[in-house]
């Protein structure tokens, strides 16, 4: 991603927050040093000057306000670009991303382990789109399973199978 995209998301996300009345930096960090692919932007929100409530505000019930502010993020920062040249963004906020990241791959190790042993398709609910897509990139790289959604949102589901 090139410093020029990078600073629009940046800057964005600090107009979004100054809006809010919400005294926060954004600070920049490239996707490949956060567990992402290089081609990722992470921005971090500094949480130092906000209060405790203002976090759980910005980060809502199981993440659904940084998700909301992350999907904005990804569709007004993309929205003239052509699908080839979109950018990625995620915002993270006080390291609930990388928690949630890890919770994420336990998870799918754990499915994983069951599909193989099993042989049937295991079914994962309670995912937020960005989190189904994060399970996706997991396993793409199994060589024996294979993922799909199935579903319309909000009951929209990860199916973990053999291939």
């Amino acid at each position: 991603m090139r410093e020029q995209q990078k600073e629009r998301g940046k800057e964005w996300l600090e107009t979004l927050l100054n809006l809010m009345g919400l005294p926060a930096e954004v600070t920049l960090v490239d996707g490949d040093s956060m567990t992402a692919s290089a081609a990722d932007c992470w921005l971090n929100i500094n949480e130092a000057n906000l209060s405790r409530e203002q976090v759980e505000l910005l980060t809502g019930p199981k993440g659904e306000s940084l998700d909301a502010i992350q999907y904005l993020a990804n569709t007004i920062l993309n929205i003239t670009a052509e699908p080839q040249d979109h950018n990625s963004f995620t915002v993270e906020l006080n390291g609930y991303r990388l928690k949630r990241q890890s919770e994420l791959l336990a998870i799918a190790n754990r499915i994983a382990e069951q599909v193989r042993a099993t042989g049937q398709e295991v079914e994962i609910k309670s995912l937020s789109s960005a989190e189904r897509r994060q399970m996706h990139t997991f396993f793409q790289n199994e060589a024996d399973l294979a993922t799909e959604s199935r579903g319309q949102e909000p009951d929209r589901r990860l199916i973990v199978r053999l291939r």
